[in-house]
């Protein structure tokens, strides 16, 4: 797999910031098919930095429920996977510089 095809989007939410403050842990959203060492792998060659840790979750869909003037309309949101990949001491990824 390519890199742009196992890295989704990074996770920016106030824990993922807070992680990546204090514990150096960036969270994105994965290819649900890509294993740990190809997730290295893509932030390695994508942030040119170096990786200590991997840790994978499938984060399962959540139903969801919302009342409009049809009636309630029932969906459910997808299933995906997460990576929180730890980067060596003294490194950091620049996340927003694309904002």
């Amino acid at each position: 797999m390519k890199p742009t095809e196992v890295l989704v989007k990074p996770i920016l939410t106030e824990k993922a910031n807070a992680q990546q403050e204090k514990l150096r842990k960036y969270a994105f959203k994965v290819n649900r098919k890509a294993n740990k060492l190809e997730i290295k792998k893509a932030v390695e060659d994508f942030y040119g930095v170096s990786v200590v840790d991997v840790n994978t979750a499938v984060i399962p869909g959540k139903n969801k429920t919302r009342y409009t003037k049809a009636g309630f309309i029932q969906g459910q949101k997808p299933a995906f996977k997460k990576a929180l990949v730890t980067v060596a001491e003294g490194e950091s990824i620049d996340l927003y510089s694309n904002i």
